[in-house]
């Protein structure tokens, strides 16, 4: 994790907001699961990381989060975490404090089918109290390849640095209580009010860190590069080539083509086809599209060309990725509840 730094300048911030605007615009939450837990000094709870991407606010008393190969953080009340999925962490009172892991104490709590209910419950030993509002939210395919996979373990927003983290906070327990209260349409409401955190999380944090982030993220940083980027998210299916990118950057395309690999760490072509294989991913995943038209929309004439791009950045074709999708959405319903808001 590194410090919040000053934000851009104007044309750098106008620049990259423009491309963070269209990245999240695509960004959707599939299903959210959230609980409030009260824990009681001394306290210690484990997992092993979740599916999805987890979000945690803490009120009361601070908590201290340990990463392997991370020096324990000590989290104030009011500051917001969020732990990429698959991130293994414990949560404790204090550095070193023993603990149960998050599978055993839904065994105990969980109500309904797993991986679909809220949770409640109170751990610990009696003393200063934690409460805990988490949201566990699993999002679409262009999300999970495009935004999750350039963040760090675990991004921090703190209270005390950004006053917009307040308000987060304040949607962060909104949430975990209006799902609580499992009024009409509950799940649909979570599920958007998951997708809205995130996207506030991400705006604030991400863009004051993007000259320190990996891929795109760094790209971001260079106005030049921001503008090709921000012409092929706006239109992913035209027939680019370095030399019209260069073109939208304002550069030659030999200066444009070593800037682009050096901030974005792979070439304009190879961004291109990724971004372009991320947006079909989601549209075949929402299954309201044929492939054909998913082919054409991402700039392939035919439907075998793009079978074959897909299988070169997925390893699998677009029946087996589907397949493979299917499974994982199956497993998160029947098989989350040991890892369900953990």
């Amino acid at each position: 994790m590194t410090a919040i730094r000053p934000a851009p300048s104007p044309e750098r911030a106008s620049d990259a907001m423009d491309v963070f605007s269209e990245v999240l615009a695509i960004c959707r939450s599939e299903h959210a699961v959230t609980a409030r837990f009260a824990l009681s000094e001394p306290w210690g709870l484990s997992s092993d990381g979740v599916p999805g991407a987890m979000i945690r606010l803490a009120r009361r008393a601070p908590y201290w989060l340990e990463i392997d190969g991370m020096t324990p953080m000590r989290i104030e009340p009011g500051d917001i975490v969020m732990l990429r999925p698959g991130v293994p962490h414990r949560m404790v009172s204090a550095p070193g404090a023993s603990t149960t892991a998050f599978s055993e104490m839904i065994s105990r709590h969980a109500r309904g089918t797993r991986g679909e209910n809220p949770l409640v419950f109170a751990h610990g030993g009696g003393g200063e109290m934690t409460e805990m509002f988490s949201a566990q939210i699993w999002f679409s395919a262009y999300c999970r390849h495009v935004v999750l996979s350039v963040l760090p373990p675990f991004i921090r927003v703190r209270e005390a640095d950004l006053p917009m983290t307040g308000v987060l906070g304040q949607t962060m327990q909104g949430l975990v209580e209006e799902t609580l209260d499992r009024r009409a349409g509950w799940r649909l409401s979570a599920a958007r009010m998951g997708e809205l955190l995130l996207v506030n999380l991400l705006r604030v944090h991400l863009l004051a860190l993007h000259s320190q982030g990996s891929g795109w993220l760094r790209g971001l940083g260079d106005p030049n590069i921001a503008r090709s980027l921000m012409a092929m998210h706006r239109a992913p299916g035209q027939a680019w080539s370095v030399a019209t990118l260069a073109g939208e950057a304002g550069l030659s395309r030999t200066r444009f083509a070593e800037r682009f690999k050096d901030l974005v760490g792979v070439t304009p072509i190879s961004y291109l086809t990724a971004h372009r294989m991320a947006v079909a991913a989601q549209a075949m995943e929402a299954g309201t599209m044929a492939l054909v038209r998913i082919a054409e929309d991402a700039g392939y004439e035919s439907g075998k060309e793009f079978s074959r791009a897909f299988r070169r950045w997925s390893g699998l074709s677009p029946s087996a990725y589907l397949r493979q999708e299917a499974g994982r959405r199956a497993g998160v319903t029947l098989a989350s509840g040991a890892k369900q808001a953990s």
